[in-house]
């Protein structure tokens, strides 16, 4: 019976552990998102020229994801897979609590390659200070 405890709490260890090398591997977000939510109408049209898109489709992708470092994400995956935007948000509505190498793995894109890695270490929407 000893076993049980011990499985539980290995489990929330490696749950735990998990959480932070994912955060970890886009370290950037956070910075990102405070940057974003002080000025967001300034952050969609950064988006907005960035992407080269309308802002109707920026609004539309602000409003699928619940923060600013996720719509530049879904915008750059799109953007290195050259799937069409609806794709790429309705895979990031499926992938979204599996992390984005998943979403990037099922849009065909290898998570070790130069694009995806340059991705998780960082931006080109803000210059970092």
């Amino acid at each position: 019976m000893k076993i049980v405890p011990a499985l539980f709490l290995a489990s929330v260890m490696l749950i735990l552990f998990s959480s932070v090398v994912i955060a970890a591997d886009f370290g950037w977000v956070g910075d990102f998102n405070r940057q974003a939510q002080a000025d967001p109408s300034g952050f969609q049209k950064k988006l907005a020229a960035r992407f080269q898109m309308e802002d109707a489709q920026i609004s539309a992708v602000l409003h699928d994801v619940p923060k600013p470092s996720s719509a530049y994400i879904v915008l750059r995956l799109g953007e290195i897979s050259r799937q069409p935007l609806d794709r790429v948000v309705a895979e990031y509505k499926f992938c979204n609590r599996k992390g984005w190498s998943v979403m990037a793995k099922r849009l065909d894109i290898n998570p070790g390659s130069k694009e995806f890695q340059a991705l998780k270490n960082g931006q080109d929407l803000y210059d970092r200070d």
